[in-house]
């Protein structure tokens, strides 16, 4: 499907990127001195659009860019991005020569990996830098403390190991940084810090150093290092009050596309789990689960129209919702309704957010955005003079 045929749907994310840059320039406010910003996009730019944030950011004062992939970052690559790019994730050997070919940075656990992001890089001629991933508390992969003594570290580190390998950074990643009370980031930081300490008496500590995610920048100048990467917060949707004031960068609306006006008794979807208890007008919205608006919503949860909340009614369907409003509210077809994100109402300023969705769906607002499906278009506002972003990081910052 071309952009001009899905940007027709009645379904829609609107993503403000003057907002994103917003939060980037707030953020950074609150860094310690020499320490950089680097923008997360991975998972499509959390739902937003990897390359419209990337350069939104990096315009507005992000040195580096975050993916999970090497086929995020390739993307980047391939839509004209040149600022430096890290792996954050762990790779496969099909995925070596990508990082190689497309000049990402990786993240490196193990020898194996080493060994075979060198291989790529010789056979693609280009250097890779790589970062050695520690894992001091969270579980799931990276080198842990202990380890740092093996000889492929000391070869890695000393820039031994392979001429096509650049030991670019030292890194870990905090579990509980967002949690109130937080039971155990100084504990991951003491860790960190002993590694840190260690290989700088041994003259084997690389240049960049990095721990920090949004929670941990906002709640820890500690971690800060000589670079924090921020995701949720890039999109202005960590919910702390440690955290500098953020703006949401993402609406998603629909509208109305049909109504009608149903008796009391009336059943309204599959199962007809939900019948009216009064007179009411019935509006079918077209988004469903297919979508991202989760089935567990049905019922349960609600949208905006004229800045007031309504009530979704029945069950969520694959490709639509309904809606009950009063009988007499005068909201037709073609009314814009607002699933998530703010409207001026009668009463003042009223948002259905992404945290709201998260509690009602038991979850955490990540999962809100990046669920969000590719058949909903993203429309921008706030792009620069020329309808672009920036590619390049800023020269100095």
């Amino acid at each position: 499907m071309t952009a001009g045929v899905s940007d027709r749907r009645p379904t829609w994310v609107e993503v403000d990127l003057e907002a994103i840059r917003s939060n980037v320039a707030a953020i950074r406010t609150r860094l310690e001195p020499g320490t950089a910003l680097m923008a997360v996009v991975k998972a499509d730019g959390y739902g937003h659009g990897a390359v419209a944030v990337a350069r939104a950011a990096l315009t507005a004062g992000a040195a580096r860019l975050g993916v999970a992939t090497p086929e995020e970052g390739a993307a980047l690559r391939e839509a004209g991005v040149t600022a430096p790019v890290l792996v954050l994730g762990p790779t496969a050997p099909e995925q070596w020569p990508l990082v190689a070919e497309y000049g990402l940075e990786a993240a490196v656990a193990d020898a194996a990996t080493a060994g075979g992001l060198a291989a790529a890089a010789r056979q693609q001629g280009r250097v890779v830098g790589v970062h050695l991933k520690l894992d001091t508390g969270m579980g799931r992969w990276g080198l842990l403390p202990e380890e740092c003594d093996r000889p492929w570290v000391e070869a890695l580190l000393r820039g031994r190991l392979s001429p096509w390998l650049r030991p670019a950074g030292l890194m870990t990643h905090f579990a509980t940084a967002d949690a109130h009370p937080d039971p155990g980031t100084r504990d991951q930081l003491a860790r960190f810090l002993d590694v840190v300490e260690r290989l700088r008496t041994t003259g084997l500590l690389p240049g960049c150093l990095h721990a920090a995610n949004t929670a941990a920048t906002c709640r820890y100048p500690g971690t800060h290092f000589t670079l924090v990467r921020v995701g949720l917060g890039l999109y202005g949707l960590y919910e702390d009050p440690a955290c500098p004031a953020q703006r949401p960068a993402l609406r998603w609306l629909s509208r109305v596309v049909f109504a009608k006006d149903v008796p009391a008794g009336f059943a309204v979807g599959y199962g007809a789990t939900y019948r009216t208890s009064a007179p009411a007008r019935i509006l079918t919205v077209p988004v469903g689960y297919a979508d991202g608006y989760r089935r567990a919503l049905s019922n349960r949860h609600e949208v905006l129209i004229r800045g007031r909340r309504y009530p979704v009614v029945g069950r969520v369907s694959m490709d639509q919702i309904t809606v009950a409003v009063p009988p007499g509210s005068g909201i037709t077809v073609g009314e814009r309704v607002t699933l998530l994100g703010c409207e001026e109402g009668p009463g003042g300023r009223v948002c259905i957010g992404a945290g709201e969705w998260a509690r009602r769906l038991d979850t955490i607002p990540y999962e809100v955005v990046t669920g969000i499906g590719a058949r909903v278009p993203r429309r921008y506002q706030g792009a620069g003079p020329d309808g672009r972003e920036s590619l390049e990081a800023p020269a100095s910052r």
